[in-house]
């Protein structure tokens, strides 16, 4: 079965330049374990709340503003999608990832959607 699992962070929180980066790595390593078990599927880090655009509709026009959509403790910092056997195995991974230190990971479930495109590799 398919998570996300949904990184939050205090982007004011206080982590330097240099954990930032050493967060980077070890999550690339994490992400190389993962896939050579058959669990990782994406992942990627988000650029601060400050270069967030929101899209709203508002009587079917689209309402464009600069930031996040809501101010909140704790802000989308990246991502993980995994495939897991279980929650049980999902929360495992979750415990595993190196930016959980400095925050929150949350766990969804992603819904399976017939249709759609299929991602091709990069």
């Amino acid at each position: 079965m398919k998570y996300m699992l949904l990184i939050y962070l205090d982007e004011k929180g206080g982590t330097s330049e240099a954990e930032r980066q050493k967060c980077y790595v070890e999550s690339a390593q994490y992400a190389h374990k993962l896939h050579a078990s058959g669990k990782f599927l994406s992942s990627a880090p988000l650029h601060p709340t400050s270069t967030a655009t929101s899209v709203r509709q508002q009587g079917g026009v689209p309402l464009i503003t600069d930031g996040p959509f809501a101010e909140t403790r704790e802000q989308l910092g990246g991502y993980f999608l995994i495939n897991a056997n279980d929650l049980d195995d999902a929360i495992r991974i979750a415990s595993e990832i190196p930016a959980g230190r400095f925050g929150t990971v949350e766990i969804r479930p992603v819904v399976e959607v017939s249709g759609l495109p299929v991602a091709q590799a990069s």
